[in-house]
């Protein structure tokens, strides 16, 4: 029997009605207070989801607490804040980034919520409350061949794609689809590796067990009002094998469809099932993707350099989700994500505004963004994701199956979605990364957009840097472009809060010709809220391109990192700058050092 859920918006209440004089009030550009700059400022509204069920909460403990590393004491520690509320509490396992899951019980009210809440945002050991969130599929699921993928090749809004297949095809490298799993389909089996169940919850999977070695995707299929409240019957998505036939579809085999990174590996990661995906489970999933250790979960031997997660909900990441994917990058992994289908403000959705990943709108076959794809300053790049509700074959094909519940026959289907488009620019990581091994995260994120072309059509409210180009981003970054002749300044510059720009020069000398189109510009910054920052990389003609542009929602310390540039229109010797302003109140920094590798 189903327990009662809680309702998430009733835990953000409770999230609120909590907090004391260690969270400050918002200031503009959403920053906060330096009072709110201790890890207890990380539960607040913005860390929950509205109108979705809740059961257990995520707690994250300081390093150094007990409870951080025992899973004892977290279960002791839970009974206790649970006694208030007059409910048995309790540890239910320990999460890859080391967060404890804990249970609420069966029958807590609105108010008891807020009385555990309140109990573990008042302990001096505690970083951070978030819910448990349900996350969905983000895809309009609607109905073979490479003739019909124009996302690939259109010149209008296709990706370029077949430009870098001269370059790389994905060998060498693991893409984790983590989804709901993977259906058996002849045009992908031959790329695919072991991945994992991580659905803990028996009545989401739908499988008839909790976590196991088999990722296989058994259907998402549900009854009318099994969801929820005026929530209709569905069929099976089959979304996972969608959008892993969209990265590394088997190619070249007279068959089917084309994947972006052929010759790449898929790694399924069930996480999605029926009614959705918990966040608990998506976290431990980020984890033993990228490498990490998860309790009772054996270790990954095929271990991602990317990550694609076509999923999300309402709310802004979560300090729980962030942990996980900050982990997740700092192990060389590169994570890509969709930015939603609610035609509104990516920032509000996650994993969508999470820092450290690739955020991907979608659009439609004429280019512009497609009428249900989110948007915003969190959005980094925008990719093909198809429009059907007119014509169906302007949506993205991929590998599917027939079956309305459990499996059946192996098909293709045309879908839309931010979820094919993130895939898209996953299949891309996958290129370049296969391209240049030694490639980090941050250098991948940094060329597709540098290399980006701009958008044929309109995106209103902002779809990143423009259309990824395969074909221009593959070429940029192959060859090893991370070595080569290096300059460096490192006289130390500050700078001043909510001021204005301030440079450091560099002066080349003894190049020939132009820059490369693949410059690296390494860049150390040390800033308490690089949010505020706006960094530039000035030519010695004046000519300047942007870096990295202002973002409240980005509230993490420090800006270092490497950038891959296009230079090859500006002549490589004379004084190039860079240039830093921070654009709001509150927080100052020093630019370290910087250099530039040709």
């Amino acid at each position: 029997m189903r327990r009662k859920l809680i309702s998430v918006a009733a835990v953000s209440a409770a999230l609120v009605a909590g907090m004391t004089t260690t969270v400050a009030a918002q200031t503009p550009a959403g920053k906060t207070t330096p009072a709110a700059d201790t890890a207890t400022a990380l539960a607040g509204p913005a860390e929950a989801a509205p109108s979705v069920p809740a059961e257990r909460l995520i707690v994250g403990y300081k390093p150094g607490a007990a409870e951080a590393t025992s899973d004892k004491a977290a279960d002791a520690d839970a009974e206790a804040k649970g006694k208030e509320a007059g409910e048995n509490l309790g540890f239910q396992r320990r999460l890859g980034s080391g967060a404890a899951l804990v249970d609420l019980g069966d029958e807590l009210s609105t108010k008891d919520v807020s009385t555990v809440i309140a109990e573990y945002q008042a302990d001096p050991q505690v970083a951070y409350v978030v819910p448990d969130r349900l996350n969905k599929p983000l895809a309009t699921p609607n109905d073979t061949e490479y003739a019909k993928q124009w996302d690939l090749f259109e010149s209008t809004a296709g990706m370029r794609v077949p430009g870098a297949w001269d370059i790389a095809t994905g060998s060498g490298v693991t893409v984790a689809v983590i989804d709901t799993g993977y259906v058996a389909h002849s045009d992908l089996a031959a790329n695919v590796v072991g991945g994992y169940d991580f659905i803990a919850d028996t009545a989401v999977a739908g499988d008839g067990n909790g976590r196991d070695s088999n990722p296989a995707d058994p259907g998402d299929w549900t009854n009318a009002g099994e969801c929820g409240s005026g929530w209709g019957a569905t069929t099976s998505s089959w979304h996972g094998t969608h959008v892993a036939g969209t990265i590394a579809a088997v190619t070249n085999n007279n068959k089917g469809v084309a994947g972006i990174a052929y010759n790449a590996k898929i790694s399924p990661l069930r996480v999605l099932g029926r009614c959705g995906g918990y966040d608990s489970d998506i976290i431990d999933a980020i984890t033993w993707a990228s490498g990490g250790s998860v309790s009772g979960v054996p270790a990954n031997t095929n271990v991602a350099k990317v990550i694609n997660m076509s999923l999300g909900g309402g709310g802004s990441c979560t300090s729980a989700t962030q942990s996980a994917i900050n982990a997740a990058v700092n192990r060389g992994t590169t994570v890509v994500v969709a930015a939603g289908n609610s035609n509104a403000n990516a920032a509000n959705y996650s994993p969508a505004s999470c820092a450290n990943v690739i955020s991907v709108a979608a659009l439609g076959r004429s280019g512009s963004k497609a009428y249900y794809s989110n948007y915003g300053s969190v959005v980094d790049i925008a990719a093909p994701g198809g429009e059907t509700r007119t014509t169906t074959a302007d949506g993205i094909l991929s590998t599917l199956n027939t079956g309305t519940q459990g499996p059946a026959s192996e098909t293709y289907a045309y879908y839309q979605g931010t979820s094919m488009a993130a895939p898209h620019i996953a299949g891309l990581a996958a290129l370049m990364k296969s391209a240049n091994s030694a490639l980090t995260p941050a250098q991948i994120e940094s060329a597709i957009k540098t290399n980006a072309r701009a958008l044929p059509g309109t995106c209103s409210g902002g779809c990143g840097a423009g259309l990824a180009d395969a074909a221009k981003t593959v070429q940029a970054v192959s060859g090893g472009s991370t070595g080569g002749t290096t300059f460096t300044s490192t006289s130390a510059v500050a700078i001043p809060d909510n001021g204005p720009a301030v440079e450091s020069p560099i002066t080349v000398s003894g190049r020939s010709g132009n820059a490369p189109s693949a410059l690296q510009v390494g860049v150390d910054i040390t800033h308490t809220y690089r949010g505020d920052l706006v960094i530039d990389l000035v030519a010695p003609d004046g000519s300047t391109y942007r870096l990295k542009s202002a973002s409240g929602s980005d509230s993490a310390d420090n800006v270092t990192t490497t950038y891959t540039v296009n230079a090859s229109s500006e002549t490589a010797n004379g004084t190039w700058k860079l240039r830093v302003q921070d654009t709001a109140t509150l927080d100052t920094g020093t630019l370290n050092s910087w250099k530039l590798t040709f």
